[in-house]
């Protein structure tokens, strides 16, 4: 009998004989173990340099500030989802927010009555009432900001019999408002615009029942959004439904919101965006007087030249320079005829070269025009005065001119006997081609 023994490769131990008839083939062994020298390659030293170190946490730093914008932006457009969920769906905002609008549309749109809104606010709430009462007024919806202590020392002489109040705070219990309120004419509509979204859980509420409830609600607070209890959210909600309010009160009093809003704000670029071509008017397009830089004429000694109008053009806030010699004498010189200078006149006097007949407009012979007069009218005047083969300022009893082109006409824009600005006509007509 074969003495059976273990049989040893690389992966198995036999121990005993198999019933199979055929016996798979052995594993190849196993290969020879390297030696320690030719084991593996060596590894690269890391290569962490002070500046890669100051690279990898300056983007850091900023991944980690746009993740912080992001949580800000997204938690305040969540508020406003939630609340403008509220006043879809919730009886009581609903009802708040329409009587609201009727207290102000009430005491506003009836003649005689002459009511404001009279919005009260302190801290953050303060700043959101001011903001408020621009919009108001800028809608053609009277209104005035009351600061609640200085209520109490005399600013309480500004309320009228027709006013409506709107109250702003977060609590419904800021210790000013309640101190304010006691002295408020109960008779007068008040409108409350706070967190609560239910009247029976606000102190102020409580103490005046018939309180207009406008709620402004966060749906989680401040202190949990971003660890602060800065108001943050709440101000952007509070804000927002008070812009609600001003719109549609608006709405209600006047049947045109866009004409009282662009009647009330013609500066700007919103006034421009709103003007119309026959709505501009000359006084938007005036340079005022104290934008033009003084260059007084200079002594024999040092006399002035081109260059020196060319620098005073070029560090004046509106590229106009008077030109004086000390008395009422002399006049101005538009930035149109300052880049008419040519290298020559650089070098010329102003007074002994002859240099200020072709870069001087004096006063007398400036156009004169109303402030109210529309752009479209003042360029078919100035034209209308050239192709009578006449310089303008002639017409109006000034001398000598050296304006012989529409472009190079001197416009004063007048109002209440006094000029207020000056305007190029080429200015002027390039407005009035830029909107025929």
């Amino acid at each position: 009998m074969v003495e059976q023994r273990p049989v040893h490769n690389s992966e198995v131990y036999l121990l005993r004989q198999t019933p199979f008839t055929t016996i798979p083939p052995l594993s190849p062994p196993s290969p020879i173990t390297p030696a320690e020298d030719d084991f593996c390659t060596p590894i690269e030293a890391l290569s962490l340099s002070p500046s890669s170190i100051a690279t990898c946490d300056e983007r850091l730093a900023v991944q980690e500030r746009l993740a912080g914008a992001v949580h800000v932006l997204s938690t305040e457009t969540t508020a406003l989802q939630r609340v403008t969920q509220l006043y879809s769906t919730d009886a009581v905002a609903r009802s708040g927010f329409n009587r609201a609008v009727e207290a102000i549309a009430r005491r506003q749109g009836d003649r005689g009555k002459n009511g404001k809104v009279v919005v009260v606010g302190v801290g953050k709430s303060g700043h959101i009432a001011k903001k408020l009462v621009a919009t108001f007024n800028s809608l053609a919806i009277q209104a005035v900001f009351l600061h609640p202590t200085e209520a109490l020392h005399g600013d309480l002489g500004q309320i009228g019999a027709n006013d409506t109040f709107l109250l702003i705070t977060f609590s419904g219990k800021t210790p000013e408002l309640l101190t304010l309120l006691p002295h408020l004419d109960k008779a007068l509509p008040l409108i409350l615009l706070t967190s609560h979204t239910r009247p029976e859980t606000c102190e102020l509420i409580r103490c005046r029942p018939d309180t207009i409830l406008l709620p402004a609600p966060i749906h989680e607070s401040e202190t949990k959004s971003f660890g602060v209890s800065a108001p943050t959210t709440s101000t952007t909600v509070a804000l927002t439904v008070g812009d609600a309010l001003a719109i549609v009160a608006s709405r209600e009093l006047h049947p045109s919101v866009s004409s009282v809003f662009a009647k009330n704000h013609p500066g700007g670029a919103i006034g421009a965006a709103l003007r119309g071509p026959q709505d501009a008017l000359v006084r938007h397009l005036a340079v005022p007087l104290s934008d033009i830089a003084d260059l007084s004429t200079g002594t024999p000694s040092a006399p002035t030249t081109g260059a020196d109008v060319l620098r005073a053009g070029y560090a004046s806030p509106s590229g106009w320079v008077r030109l004086s010699n000390g008395g009422s004498g002399m006049g101005v010189i538009s930035p149109r005829r300052i880049r008419q200078l040519s290298a020559s006149d650089l070098v010329r006097r102003v007074m002994a070269d002859g240099l200020a007949a072709a870069l001087v407009t004096a006063t007398g012979d400036f156009v004169p025009m109303a402030a109210d007069t529309t752009v479209r009218q003042a360029a078919e005047w100035i034209r209308a005065l050239q192709q009578q083969g006449r310089p303008s300022s002639q017409q109006n009893g000034g001398g000598s001119s050296n304006d012989d082109t529409p472009g190079d006409t001197i416009v004063a824009v007048m109002e209440k006997g006094e000029c207020i600005g000056l305007l190029e006509g080429g200015a002027l007509l390039e407005e009035a081609d830029k909107n025929p």
